[in-house]
């Protein structure tokens, strides 16, 4: 599948943007060009950029190939699919995740891609796209470990947890006692090293886990029912998800999203 061009300097768009608006005014009142307009109606931060941010530290859907080669990841190529789309160039910004929000608040991004699951609190400062994935939450502990077998069983227990994810508040409901890390890899070390009781992900995070550590003893010992991910925006970017949805129906229409999922999980996780 073809990728979207990575952004790092905007100098030559910039340049030849000058040259069109230029010839645009020795003629005689020639309209703004269709790019522009397009790029007036989406917001975007930079004019023919999709500037997306993601963190860059969460396998499978956002990381560094090798952990310092290029940045892949069922995200990142979502988000490249949806900008070739668009007829796009893509730039990313990787963000921790405790700033991610903080930064599409203040206007630096235009989309989130990092697994955003939507929630109804959430859903009252953001838009959401179509959701482009479909996975459980799941309560990982060591492997014979048979004293949790539901979320109930968490009440009492220490689960190591990022503090701003859906997962630590599923955690803290359930009545856990909470670790605080930084993500998967931190809360899961602390796991298999006995220093915590269980900790609470995405099913997929999980079987990625499997995918790469075959040798883990680890187990699932509950789940949630399916949530969703989806591309976030600020609320006033009505336009931009609208055809971001157009796009993620073309490429699901396309078997593009079935494929992305065979590539990283083995199955469409999409739907």
């Amino acid at each position: 599948m073809s990728r979207a061009p990575r952004v790092r300097t905007l100098l030559g768009l910039a340049a030849a943007s000058v040259a069109v608006v230029a010839l645009a005014a020795c003629s005689s009142g020639a309209p703004a060009s269709s790019e522009a307009a397009v790029d007036d109606e989406y917001g975007l931060v930079k004019a023919g950029t999709l500037t997306v941010a993601t963190e860059g530290t969460y396998p499978p859907f956002t990381y560094h190939e090798g952990g310092a080669g290029e940045l892949v990841g069922y995200d990142v190529e979502i988000a490249e699919a949806v900008a070739e789309k668009l007829g796009l160039e893509i730039q990313f910004e990787e963000t921790q995740w405790d700033a991610i929000f903080a930064g599409l608040d203040a206007g630096r991004f235009d989309v989130i891609a990092n697994q955003v699951s939507i929630n109804p609190d959430r859903e009252e400062s953001y838009l959401f796209s179509t959701p482009y994935t479909v996975s459980p939450s799941v309560v990982v502990v060591n492997e014979g470990d048979d004293s949790i077998s539901s979320f109930e069983d968490l009440k009492g227990k220490t689960t190591a947890q990022s503090l701003t994810s859906n997962f630590y508040q599923l955690a803290v409901d359930a009545g856990a006692n909470v670790e605080a890390v930084e993500g998967w890899a931190q809360a899961v070390a602390l796991l298999e090293q006995g220093r915590v009781d269980a900790t609470v992900n995405d099913k997929l995070t999980y079987l990625d886990y499997l995918k790469q550590t075959p040798d883990a003893k680890l187990a699932v010992a509950a789940e949630t029912d399916p949530s969703e991910s989806a591309l976030t925006f600020a609320k006033d970017k009505t336009a931009l998800v609208k055809a971001i949805d157009e796009a993620l129906a073309e490429l699901r229409e396309e078997g593009v999203l079935a494929e992305l999922g065979e590539k990283y999980f083995g199955e469409d996780v999409s739907q």
